[in-house]
This record gives structure tokens, sequence and C-alpha cells, in this order.
């Protein structure tokens, strides 16, 4: 394993922010932690590569013990943080020098791999421009090319692509496809379902300090909900009327005013309300049940932006 994170633990002071928690990334994957809003991504991400200490519980990566070997770990890892840490006088380029530089390249090779770096994260348009007046998008690549400068075999990512515009987003996601294609192992969190159902081959769902459940998405999609959902804006009195007779579905969850019901065939119940109730219909979603889904079944919340 790259990762193996065994039974961990961290408390800051009489708050858990991590409890027993144990998990495992293999090799050459993209392993995707979700969670609501202090469930405690960051301060596992942070323990993995070593930035904080466990309270209890043992981590190793790529079979070193962090605690022990934070270093030479540290030399196979590259982490890109929540916050961007630009030098924000300096251009893309000269920022990327100086990280090589605390990596100890020296030239040629130095050279060649900002270049390198440029041309992946299609910086080159800006590569001459103080990073201060760039865009928050180009500010996320710079922040990506930085942890990409000593060539990784970990890439941790948090929440990499928060506050983007949809056409960045989908950019980066390209750069991270190619990065674990080249053989790189990717470890991130996010609070975008459709980041994780597109990037991750494997994602683990945690909740209070704790992973509640976990595995590729499309299998947590299949244990837990039905294949087709339906969501319905009507009052739980509505919603007994709209579902009498048609037996009881696999799953449904209520979020305000809108029901969403799970179930392996939606047409029985999309024809029930076309005779009952048709004004309805107008208003009616049917789509395909998602990871979203199931984050909120396991977790009881819906997700929002930060740690």
């Amino acid at each position: 394993m790259i990762v193996d994170v065994e039974n961990v633990s961290k408390r800051f002071g009489a708050r858990t922010a991590v409890d027993r928690l144990t998990l495992q990334v293999p090799p050459g994957i993209c392993f995707g932690l979700l969670g609501p809003n202090g469930a405690g991504k960051t301060t596992t991400m942070r323990m993995v590569y070593g930035a904080t200490r466990p309270t209890s519980g043992a981590i190793r990566v790529f079979g070193l013990d962090i605690s022990k070997n934070a270093r030479a770990v540290r030399a196979r890892l590259g982490v890109t943080l929540q916050q961007n840490v630009l030098i924000e006088a300096l251009t893309p380029e000269e920022n990327l020098r100086v990280f090589g530089r605390y990596h100890l390249l020296r030239e040629p090779q130095l050279s060649q791999r900002v270049g390198e770096l440029i041309e992946l994260l299609e910086l080159a348009s800006h590569a001459k421009v103080p990073v201060k007046q760039l865009s928050g998008g180009f500010q996320r690549r710079l922040a990506i090319a930085l942890s990409l400068m000593n060539r990784p075999e970990l890439l941790i990512l948090d929440e990499p692509t928060t506050g983007l515009d949809p056409a960045v987003r989908l950019a980066l996601w390209g750069r991270i496809r190619e990065l674990r294609a080249a053989g790189a192992t990717v470890m991130l969190s996010t609070h975008y379902m459709d980041e994780a159902e597109r990037l991750c081959d494997r994602v683990a769902i945690i909740s209070a300090g704790r992973v509640v459940d976990h595995g590729p998405p499309a299998e947590l999609i299949a244990r837990h909900l039905a294949p087709e959902a339906v969501e319905i804006d009507c009052s739980p009195e509505e919603e007994a009327l709209l579902l009498a007779g048609l037996g009881a579905p696999r799953h449904r969850m209520r979020v305000g005013g809108r029901i969403m019901v799970y179930l392996d065939n939606a047409a029985p119940l999309i024809d029930q309300i076309r005779r009952r109730e048709p004004e309805r219909l107008h208003s009616l979603v049917i789509r395909p049940a998602n990871l979203e889904d199931v984050f909120l079944k396991l977790t009881g919340t819906m997700l929002e932006a930060g740690t």
C-alpha cells in the first residue's frame, strides 16, 4: 500500500477530530476523501504527509512510519493545500525555480522541469506575470505545478478545485487524470460529488472522524440505493398519497420540501403521478442515483465548501 492508516485518532484538547480511522490507498489510483465540514478530512491528510502527529495509531506511507521518517516520505510526495502558498511578487516561472531549488534541483534539470510543468499546467501565457495579478484559476494551476516539482509518487490534493469556474475545473481534472495515467497515486479531498465520481477509483466517506463506508463510487451507489432517483416537491402528507399503492421504494430521503425516491424502475411512479396529479410533472426530476445521494444517506448532511 502507498498509504496505510491504522486505527488513527487525533484529539485537539477535548475535541476528537479523527476517531480510530483506518484506510488504505493502493498504488496507481485516485483515492477520494469525502465528508461534511469538520469531518476530519484535512486533519487526516495533514497526518498522512507529516504536518500533524496522530494522538494514537500508526500511519505508513511507502511502507515507512511517517512519525519516524517524515523527511524521507516528504521527498517522495507532493502536496497542494486548500489555500495557495505562493510568492505573490514573483512570476509562476520564478516560483517554480525557487521551489525547484528547495528540492535541490540544479541546472540544466531545473530549467527542464520548470518548462515541463509550465506546459503541463498550461501556464505559458502567464509564466512571466506576477502571481498577484493572476486569476484564481491560474494561481491554482501554479499551486499544483509546485507540488509536482519533485515528480512525486504520491500527490495529495486538499480540495484542489474549490472556488474555480467550471472550465478551469475541467482543465485541472484533465491534468490529474494524466498524472494518474503516468503512474502517480493521487489522494484528494473534495466536496464536489461529480469530481469524486469522475476522478476517483475509490472513495472513503468520513463522518465525525470515522470512515462510514468506502469503495468504488459505482459500488457504493449500488450498495446503498436503487439505480433511479425521482425528485418531487411535496409535503409529507402529499408524499404518502403520491406513493400509495406502489409498494415501498428501496430508499427515500427528504430535504426540506423535496422528496427523493430511489427505485429500480421509475416508470410506474411517473405514470401514477401523470394520472393523479399531472401538474406536478413540470417540477419533477428523474435522474440516475449518484454519489451525493449516498453521501446524504450515510451522513445526513449536504456537502458544502470548506473543511
